[in-house]
């Protein structure tokens, strides 16, 4: 063989190693040198795509579970994230690092009534990386620690406030105008992450829908509320039992140039009955859903909007169950009263 000459493509390939007008050999993936995958095209994937392109071979495995990867997209999709403090945790995380918490980060959690109680103790401090974005623009990134340990945290009812009151962060986005305005540009154009992180057991969970569930006009300040909502277990023993609504929202009010100003981002837990859970209460859901199952990566904002109607509907069914027993139990006190007042009559009368 002539060492000059080019090694030919097998047999089994040959309707795909012809060009049609040249008739000559193209390149096949796999004969690429691995620096120009990584560099030239594995950079250029977000996570699931780059999730998807692991599963392919077993060289594109390889190449796709590097750790700078990761890291980058990471950084790349919530820029809160980058902070030293966070980013040495992520690269702690078990099982591949920033891989693995891109997998815990970017699904929703998955609402299973059959998941058992963990065993593993619950995390002393919480930590939330939370990203916004308006039609791709930041406008927010910021992350907070929260302790879970003093009397104060558990006895309180839970709340995580991002902003202090005369904090105030400016956004491009125009002020709804009129009543009329129900700020469907919001709903499709802006998005939220918040991600809750356990710095001890190295796990995370995202507690957003990704995109809004509702958008509110408040009746006397006029100030827009942007509600986002995760759904998740509540605990089998508790006082909160069934499903509870973990809800962020997001409080705008207008400046002097008719923009928003983003006033207050917190987050809260809340039963079905509307009642808010308290520090104790909520961090054992919280606890669960660290630790519970994720579910799809794909169409985030259409599943958490759905599990949102979904949740709003059983709530919904529960008042009423509860108004028709409540109506019953009011026919039977005034039936009971009617014939112990007409017995007493009786016995007076007879006696």
């Amino acid at each position: 063989m002539n060492p000059t000459s080019k090694p030919l493509l097998p047999s089994s390939d040959s309707s795909t190693a012809k060009t049609d007008d040249q008739g000559g050999a193209t390149p096949n993936f796999s004969m690429l040198h691995p620096d120009i995958i990584e560099s030239h095209i594995l950079t250029r994937l977000d996570g699931p795509s780059l999730a998807t392109t692991s599963c392919s071979s077993a060289t594109l495995h390889r190449l796709s579970a590097q750790e700078h990867l990761w890291s980058q997209i990471c950084r790349s999709t919530w820029p809160s994230t980058a902070l030293p403090r966070v980013s040495r945790l992520i690269s702690a995380f078990p099982d591949g690092g920033p891989r693995a918490f891109f997998a815990n980060s970017f699904p929703l959690p998955l609402p299973d009534p059959t998941s058992a109680a963990s065993r593993s103790p619950q995390p002393s401090e919480l930590i939330s990386a939370v990203d916004i974005y308006y039609r791709s623009e930041l406008i927010l990134a910021k992350v907070e620690e929260t302790e879970t340990v003093t009397g104060w945290f558990r006895c309180s009812p839970f709340r995580i406030d991002l902003l202090e009151p005369k904090d105030v962060v400016p956004t491009p986005i125009k002020h709804p105008e009129g009543d009329n305005d129900s700020g469907t540009s919001l709903m499709e154009d802006m998005t939220l992450s918040w991600i809750l992180i356990d710095p001890a057991g190295r796990r995370a969970v995202n507690l957003s829908s990704h995109k809004p569930v509702a958008v509110q006009r408040h009746w006397l300040s006029g100030e827009v509320q942007v509600r986002f909502a995760s759904i998740l277990v509540g605990d089998h023993k508790g006082p909160a039992r069934g499903h509870v609504q973990c809800e962020v929202v997001v409080t705008c009010g207008k400046s002097e140039g008719g923009e928003m100003r983003v006033r207050d981002v917190s987050m809260e837990m809340e039963d079905m009955d509307g009642m808010h859970l308290n520090g104790k209460d909520s961090l054992v859901i919280l606890h669960r859903a660290l630790e519970g199952k994720r579910g799809k990566a794909r169409n985030r904002g259409e599943e958490g909007r759905r599990r949102y109607e979904e949740y709003v509907g059983m709530k919904s069914e529960r008042k009423e169950r509860q108004m028709r027993t409540e109506g019953a139990l009011d026919v039977m006190c005034v039936a009971s009263g009617v014939i112990t007042f007409v017995a007493f009559w009786c016995f007076v009368w007879w006696r």
